[in-house]
């Protein structure tokens, strides 16, 4: 079965048919860098990466570019606050998010071009705009004339009536229709500047995608665009009159939204107290908790960040531990071969036809720990089975291979020994445990997990295993 994937353009499922072969161009928008990531930036992110690990696991070769903003009015505005240069703020940004980016164990794109590098690129592609007809000068700003460009709307599915419905009349405006968009702005004193050949200023935000995928990917039609649902409109929609103006030739193939994340219902928001960066997040929670609750929810959903759900991964997160350590405890060093059991082959089906399927990360994710489950069973009911360690193995090998191949879990393991103090803790404790000292026995307890250790008791003891 190929992968079908829901394009937002078609606003149906389709199967992925890349124009050459098994090579994919894809794009996503990157961030504006006038502030450091907040969570939702990481939720998108790391939705982009698992479907990019997906798409290689199944066989296709990656040409990946995402753009940084390193120039926009966020960017000025935020420097004056801070009585900084815009450039310090962008750069100071840049090194930020690739510290979140190496926090969150994403791979960076193959390119990551930033828009300052590319605005002789951005000119050249403006000025064939006007020779074609589909863009005027207006007193140093360049426009894109929304009308002259036959399918406008047709990502958003908004017709020009209802656009204009929704479009506020500026005041003193040198545009010939209020939908028409900036390519090229005038700089005012003070403010940040490059030569053209409508006098000093910078590009329009939307032209720097248009331009820069073209450019990185070099074709004239993408195979997949990502990014934000908010990006719809008017961000995307522009990108593809833009671009599809230029060429002649369909923008991208595969329009990919993913869905938005709120905090307790709310959108984010600085003045609401609730702004969490990704910086906060990772000091908070284990990486794989916040990756296990982005997994929840399907990309294209929306999804609420509580502390409730929070739990919820961890919880999730403890299921695969318990099931490894058991495993470990079982096999131990001991070399085992392998050995394929009919549970472990329909999950992992499962789990590919789920991915298979507009990447369904909660389908997939349920696969896996029904796997765990009947690996648990196994553990429990068949130890007298011929191939037993060997079907453990396997089976504990195939959900470690696809979360970590795929869903880039389990990539910060804790691979450390016990250091003297905690095997003396751990002794310590069952030496309480035997002498019915339970209050000495769950002090060492919580100790122990403060230093990244879970001690759990059944009916063969004391077992622990790293948080």
């Amino acid at each position: 079965m190929p992968v079908q994937i829901y394009n937002s353009l078609t606003k149906a499922k389709e199967p992925l048919k890349p124009l050459k072969d098994q090579f994919i161009n894809m794009y996503s928008c990157g961030v504006t860098v006038y502030d450091q990531c907040h969570i939702g930036h990481a939720r998108s992110l790391y939705v982009i990466d698992v479907l990019r690990r997906y798409l290689t696991h199944r066989g296709f070769h990656i040409r990946f570019v995402r753009n940084i903003t390193d120039i926009d009015d966020k960017i000025i505005n935020k420097a004056r606050e801070l009585n900084k240069s815009w450039d310090t703020v962008a750069q100071e940004n840049i090194r930020a998010y690739y510290r979140d980016l190496e926090g969150l164990g994403v791979a960076v794109a193959d390119v990551e071009p930033k828009a300052t590098e590319n605005i002789p690129d951005m000119i050249k592609h403006i000025e064939q705009l006007i020779a074609g007809g589909f863009a005027y000068v207006a007193d140093g700003d360049v426009y894109f004339s929304v009308r002259r460009f036959q399918g406008y709307g047709k990502l958003s599915g908004q017709s020009i009536e209802k656009m204009l419905e929704a479009v506020r009349i500026e005041k003193d405006s040198r545009k010939k229709d209020p939908l028409d968009f900036a390519l090229w702005k005038k700089s005012q004193e003070g403010e940040p500047s490059w030569d053209s050949p409508w006098g000093k200023g910078r590009p329009g935000w939307h032209i720097e995608c248009s331009t820069m995928s073209l450019k990185h990917l070099k074709c004239e039609s993408l195979d997949i665009h990502a990014g934000g649902r908010d990006l719809i409109f008017p961000h995307h929609e522009n990108e593809i009159a833009q671009a599809e103006a230029l060429t002649g030739r369909p923008f991208a193939r595969y329009w990919i939204h993913h869905g938005l994340l709120t905090i307790h219902g709310q959108k984010m928001s600085k003045s609401l107290g609730n702004f969490v960066t990704i910086q906060d997040a990772l000091k908070q929670y284990p990486l794989d908790d916040l990756k296990m609750f982005f997994l929840s929810a399907h990309y294209a959903s929306a999804i609420d960040f509580t502390e409730e759900k929070m739990r919820e991964a961890h919880k999730a997160m403890d299921r695969f531990d318990v099931l490894f350590w058991k495993a470990y405890n079982i096999i131990g060093d001991r070399e085992v071969q392998p050995s394929d059991a009919d549970f472990i082959e329909k999950h992992q089906s499962a789990f590919l036809e789920a991915m298979d399927d507009d990447f369904n990360t909660p389908r997939a994710l349920a696969c896996l720990f029904d796997l765990v489950n009947d690996t648990n069973k196994f553990i429990d009911q068949e130890t007298d089975h011929a191939g037993y360690r060997g079907i453990i193995y396997r089976a504990v090998d195939t959900i470690e291979h696809l979360a970590r191949e795929i869903f880039g879990l389990f990539a910060k393991e804790t691979d450390r020994n016990l250091s003297e103090r905690e095997k003396e803790m751990l002794e310590e404790r069952q030496k309480a445990r035997d002498q019915k000292d339970f209050k000495r026995s769950d002090q060492l307890r919580e100790e122990l997990r403060g230093q990244g250790i879970v001690v759990e008791d059944g009916k063969d003891g004391q077992t622990w295993r790293w948080a």
